[in-house]
């Protein structure tokens, strides 16, 4: 993935109308190219959506920090997790059985509340 294909925040949209801002301010850009310039700023997904932008206008134009790319994930099944089979194999058995207490308890939806519990509890054993 490229650094034009980083998606952006409403953080960065707003800088980059500030920036806008500026330069309708020195005159570089009329209130119509404003008014469009705004609305694809309203509607950018990406670093690169931006600086399509700015691609006309000298300084200031959007600047961002550099992004360290993530580490492999670990696939063995150690490092504090749960193993992945392990974890499928789990929540669709508490599904299942939460179906059935829900018939045999007459229909009580509480029942229900085993699922998002056996989720937090794998969620805690794969923290240790």
């Amino acid at each position: 993935m490229s650094e034009r294909d980083i998606r952006i925040g409403d953080a960065e949209r707003e800088h980059a109308l500030e920036l806008l801002g500026t330069h309708l301010g020195e005159g570089r850009l009329t209130v119509d190219e404003f008014g469009e310039r705004s609305a694809r700023v309203a509607t950018a997904r990406t670093r690169g959506d931006l600086y399509g932008l700015f691609a006309d206008l000298p300084a200031p134009r959007p600047e961002f920090a550099r992004v360290a790319p993530l580490p492999p994930a670990d696939r063995s099944g150690r490092g504090g997790q749960l193993a992945p089979r392990l974890t499928g194999a789990v929540l669709p058995a508490v599904a299942v059985l939460s179906v059935v207490l829900f018939v045999l308890s007459r229909f009580n939806p509480l029942v229900f509340l085993l699922v998002p519990a056996a989720m937090l509890l794998l969620s805690r054993m794969g923290d240790r």
